[in-house]
C-alpha cells in the first residue's frame, strides 16, 4: 500500500511540477503515474549505478546536499528522453523539477500523517 501511496504522491508531484515550468511537457496526471514508475525504476538502477561512479557521498556532504538534487536531475532528464508522453527542454529544467517535486513531496508527507 505504502508504494502506491509513494507512486501517487510522485506523481502529483511530477505534474504539479510541470505545470509550473514550461520546459517540461506533461499533459495529463495518467501520464505523471507512468513517469513516477519509470523514475522509480530508473532511480534503483540508473542512480544504483551513478553512486558508484560519483562520489555522492562527498559530494553530498560538501555541497551540503544539493548534488542529490544533480543527480535526481539526471534521472528525470533520462527519463525525458525515453519517453515520449514525458519530455525536459534542458537539464537546468531537470534540475528544477528535482526541487519542485522535492519540496511538494516533502510538503505532502508532512501535511498527511501516516502515509
Amino acid at each position: 500500500m505504502s508504494l502506491i501511496v509513494s507512486i501517487l504522491v510522485s506523481a502529483l508531484a511530477f505534474f504539479l511540477g510541470a505545470q509550473i515550468l514550461k520546459g517540461v511537457k506533461l499533459e495529463r496526471f495518467g501520464q505523471a503515474i507512468i513517469v513516477a514508475i519509470v523514475i522509480a525504476l530508473l532511480n534503483g538502477t540508473l542512480g544504483y549505478v551513478l553512486s558508484f561512479v560519483l562520489p555522492d557521498k562527498t559530494l553530498n556532504f560538501l555541497t551540503f546536499g544539493f548534488f542529490q538534487f544533480v543527480m535526481d536531475a539526471i534521472i528525470i532528464w533520462v527519463a525525458g528522453k525515453l519517453m515520449n508522453n514525458f519530455k525536459v527542454k534542458n537539464f537546468l529544467n531537470a534540475l528544477v523539477l528535482a526541487i519542485i517535486v522535492a519540496l511538494i513531496s516533502t510538503i505532502t508527507y508532512s501535511l498527511v500523517p501516516g502515509i
